[in-house]
């Protein structure tokens, strides 16, 4: 994950879902590791801690 640690990386994206609340945790996901360059492979993990936090189901692929 470019140059950030992985837990800086994983609060940060929590904090960032618990402020706008995502409908579709995939796509906001998607833009993070856009924006923020992030490297690939990670995409399904952040989904999921993303779902956790907002306490939805991990929606399939």
């Amino acid at each position: 994950m470019a140059n950030r640690s992985n837990n800086e990386v994983k609060d940060s994206l929590l904090e960032m879902a618990r402020i706008y609340k995502p409908s579709n945790p995939r796509k906001f996901v998607r833009d993070y590791i856009k924006r923020y360059r992030i490297t690939g492979g990670y995409e399904d993990e952040l989904t999921a801690l993303v779902c956790k936090e907002l306490k939805l189901n991990a929606p399939s692929a």
